[in-house]
């Protein structure tokens, strides 16, 4: 963990931070795709919440125990709670590099693009070599429409990390977006043998093989992904697109369906569904 916290500081709480370390992680809380499902992340957060409060109830001027609940309160969805431990972990360390890309990286996820670059800069300016901080950056660069720097700063953060499986995945998405499929389809790939979390990654790579009209390997990987996210309605209506491209109706009309039934509003979703002739109240087999 990146920090500056005092040798003093570091003796007194280390005994009781470990008890909650494996738990609460001491990396960059994820930058992946944010979910929708925050209350049940809240509730699986709450032991650890309870743990690292104590932690700092004992010592409350540990830089360390604010920055570790403020990326359980980050993982939860809990956007000002994770700001305020933050800003408080920076208030006592202003030399906290991750504490600075994690408020970064909430800032971003809050669309707050500007005060995100700002942490991005002001943890690089700390700890030059902060990979997550290159990828937070790269992700900023790349939702403001500048790519060229967005690439330089994932490739930084490969660079430095070569088994940062974000890194992988945020460049494939780049790539994606700019319809350069194949290099998103490697960066993927990479990505997958990086990480556990391999949902996303197995949508995007799936859109991608659907790009370049490799119909049955984005179908592979669609199934993977909604039988991992049975609620992934993106998932799902891609799934049935590369079916019907391969000609099997009934899966691309159950996959719609399964798409219509988590959200009967969702536009692709119903055209998928009518280009294949789904009728409403019929059960189609979906593997």
């Amino acid at each position: 963990m990146t920090g500056r916290a005092s040798a003093r500081s570091r003796s007194k709480t280390a005994f009781v931070l470990l008890a909650v370390l494996a738990v609460a992680g001491c990396g960059t809380f994820g930058g992946g795709p944010p979910s929708d499902k925050e209350d049940p992340a809240l509730a699986n957060a709450q032991p650890n919440i309870g743990s690292l409060s104590e932690v700092i109830e004992q010592h409350p001027n540990d830089p360390q125990a604010y920055n570790m609940r403020g990326s359980v309160y980050g993982e939860a969805g809990q956007t000002e709670r994770a700001l305020a431990d933050f800003t408080k972990a920076i208030s006592l360390d202003p030399n906290y590099a991750q504490a600075y890309a994690n408020r970064g990286l909430v800032y971003r996820k809050s669309n707050q693009l500007d005060l995100a670059l700002a942490d991005f800069n002001k943890a690089l300016s700390i700890d030059p070599n902060y990979a997550p901080a290159y990828v937070g950056r790269g992700s900023v660069y790349s939702q403001q429409g500048r790519h060229e720097q967005a690439l330089a700063d994932f490739n930084k953060a490969i660079a430095l990390k070569p088994d940062n499986a974000e890194a992988y995945y945020s460049r494939g998405m780049l790539y994606q977006n700019q319809h350069q499929n194949q290099f998103a389809i490697d960066d993927f790939s990479t990505a997958l043998g990086l990480t556990t979390q391999k949902t996303p990654i197995f949508v995007a790579r799936g859109l991608s093989y659907l790009a370049v009209s490799n119909n049955k390997a984005a179908a592979d990987d669609l199934d993977l992904a909604v039988q991992a996210d049975s609620q992934n309605i993106k998932a799902w209506t891609a799934r049935g697109l590369a079916y019907e491209r391969l000609g099997d109706k009934e899966k691309a009309a159950g996959s719609y369906a399964k798409g219509l039934n988590i959200n009967e509003k969702y536009e692709p979703a119903k055209a998928g569904f009518a280009r294949v002739g789904g009728q409403v109240g019929h059960s189609y087999q979906t593997f």
